[in-house]
Formats: C-alpha cells, structure tokens, sequence
C-alpha cells in the first residue's frame, strides 16, 4: 500500500497548463503573472496590498523590516511554529521572546502577554496553529495600548476567517507560505498583505534588493533608467512562472477548504471514541484547518511508538513543532527550558494526521483504523 503523507501539493491539469503557458510567454519573472498573483490574493484575504515573495521565511523578513524591527529591539512570538518565525528577528538583530500559548486551540496566549512587553519591544506576531486563527482583538487591543505592531504569521490559515473578517484582513501586516503542503502552492513561495500603504511600499522594495524606481521617490533623476538603491534589501522575488501556479491553485482555495474541513469532520467522528484531545474550533473562527493535530493523554504518552508503529504502517504522520527555543542553537543564544510550561507539555503529546485535499475518505478511513488498532494496544 502507498505510503500516506501528512500533507502534500494538490495540482491539476489546469495548473500545468498555466506553468506551460508562462514559459512559452515572454515572461519569466518580475513580468505580469506576478501583478496577477498579488492581485488575486489580496482579493482572497481582504487587504489593500500584497506583495510576492520567494518564501514565507522572506515575507517573516520582509515584514519586520517594513515594521522597523532592528538591532537590540524584541520581537513577542509563540514557541509552536516553524523556527522561521522567530529567526527572522535575528536577521533584523533583535531577540524572540516567547509567549506561552492557550492550551485548547495552541495560538499565542494573551493573558500575560503584557508582562514580556518591555521598552525595546516591536512587534507582537501571533501564530495562527494549524490554520486556527490566533485571537486576534486581544493581541491587536494589547499591541495598540503599547504602541506595537501586529505581524500575524498566518502561513497555515490562507482562507480561515475571525470574527467574519478574512486572514489578512486584520493584522498590521500578515504573512503567507505557498510551500506544497500548504493551501495553495507555488513550489516554494510567500506573500506578505497589509493595508498600510507605507508598509507595502517598504517592503515591494525590500523583496528586490531595496531599490526604488518611481519618480517622485528617488533622491535625484538621471533619466529614465534611473533607479536608486534606499535601502539594504534581498532578492526576494517570485517568478512568473510560480506566480502562474499561484493565480491557478488559488481558484481551487475554496473547493480545497472544503475538502480539508470535509477531513476534519470524518477526524472528528472516528476518532471521538478514543480518550485523545482533537483540534479545538473557537465560536468565533472559521479555520482553514492546514493540519489536524490530536494530544495524547495521561502523565508519559507513548508517543514516538504511536508514531513509529503508524511509519510502519504507511501512514506519514508528523509532530509539529518542537518548542524553537529547545532548538540548539537557541540554547547557545541563552534561552533555557522551562519558559513556556503550556507549550513544552503540548509538544510531547501532539501528533500531525495526515490532512491534504487530494485524500480521499479511504485514506482518512485507514488512518483512523490503524490509529485505533495501536492505541488499543498500549
């Protein structure tokens, strides 16, 4: 039997005909499809402007840069994401602070999130788990009173909605990934969306070296060609031809929600027997559910066997993530364990289903099964 991933890219004919149109075009990169992509996905996530990125780790970069982030400032974030998150403060020379999180839907915790606020504070950049948006008017009320920026990592939550209002909709900047095992895919890539038109413009510059090409922003004229570098920027770009890609899977991000909470509900049902915790789903939030993470319970769960026993059976399951100051080198950095007690309890007892819109209920019928067949024994 094949073996099943926790997650993968879900493409189609369609999808290759829009890479194959783009090469055969004139345009292989910083051409229209970008425009194209930026446009589309500003449409899908309520916001004035984005901007297209090579990877969400470059928009994470991008979107501290355009909130002033720099040497010795501090940048509050969750320990259960991808290091990414925290790393791309250290680009900019300031420190992570890591906040503990909420134990029932894993998102940054904001009761007592004011206590790691301290003078050289920025930014506050909530993580939306699992594609369960964090609690975003607690983090932006806290942030405003403070004097502080949102920037909300929303690489698993393109599509969810708070409170009514899309991802992207919110925050003072939000982020996005396109890595295959995400929403939607652009081989590798990000996007960073904001309503700031400041913001935008720092970081459009940003993603291409920090050059600016607009008249009445450059510092003198020389003539046409003329285009001055302001700021130390990267190349950052997403080529036309993922942006191609990007403009067709985004057409497919509401059938694909569909199927992936279509998942979750069979998740729901099969696995209410067993005495595990399942994703929580807030009142308030329409999640865009990017994994399915159950917890093991009691004081030492068997959790590496459970994980072992599914590997052997096929099924690709996964542990997302460990807490990122237990990282080595953040333990060179200084930090220590034992600062987030909910996060660190959490990691040893989570474990990532498989979840992608390319499954099919048999896949999800067969992890359950083998899942059941396992735990029953210990």
């Amino acid at each position: 039997m094949a073996f099943l991933p926790y997650g993968k890219q879900t493409l189609d004919e369609e999808d290759v005909q829009a890479v194959l149109e783009t090469l055969r075009s004139d345009w292989l990169t910083t051409g229209p499809e970008v425009e194209k992509f930026e446009k589309c996905l500003a449409e899908k996530s309520g916001a004035r402007y984005a901007v297209a990125m090579n990877s969400g780790t470059a928009a994470l970069h991008a979107a501290y840069f355009a909130a002033g982030v720099g040497p010795g400032d501090e940048v509050i974030t969750s320990p259960i994401t991808f290091a990414a998150t925290a790393n791309a403060a250290l680009y900019m020379g300031a420190r992570p602070v890591f906040a503990d999180i909420r134990k029932d839907t894993i998102n940054i915790n904001p009761e007592g999130l004011e206590k790691h606020i301290r003078p050289r504070t920025k930014v506050i950049a909530p993580v939306d788990f699992a594609g369960h948006p964090a609690d975003l008017d607690a983090v932006l009320s806290i942030a405003r009173e403070n004097g502080l920026i949102v920037v909300e990592d929303a690489a698993h939550s393109l599509g969810a909605a708070y409170k009514g209002r899309p991802v992207g909709s919110l925050a003072d900047i939000t982020i996005f990934s396109f890595h295959p095992v995400k929403h939607v895919t652009t081989g590798e890539g990000g996007a960073v969306v904001t309503n700031d038109k400041g913001y935008y413009e720092k970081m459009l510059a940003f993603r291409s070296h920090g050059i600016v090409r607009e008249k009445d922003k450059l510092t003198e004229y020389h003539g046409p060609w003329y285009h001055e570098m302001q700021h130390l920027g990267y190349n950052y770009r997403l080529t036309d031809i993922q942006c191609a890609l990007g403009i067709s899977q985004l057409k497919k991000l509401t059938s694909f929600l569909e199927k992936r909470q279509a998942l979750v509900d069979f998740y729901n049902r099969e696995l209410s027997s067993l005495d595990i915790d399942t994703p929580v789903n807030l009142a308030e939030v329409i999640p865009a559910w990017h994994l399915y993470v159950i917890r093991l319970k009691g004081p030492k769960p068997p959790r590496r066997e459970i994980y072992e026993e599914l590997h052997r059976a096929g099924i690709g399951v996964q542990v997302h993530y460990l807490p990122v100051y237990w990282h080595p080198y953040y333990q060179e950095l200084g930090y220590a364990k034992g600062l987030c007690p909910a996060a660190e309890d959490y990691y040893w007892r989570a474990l990532s289903l498989p979840l992608f819109p390319s499954m099919s209920m048999d896949d999800a019928n067969r992890v359950c099964r083998e899942l059941k067949r396992i735990i029953s024994k210990k």
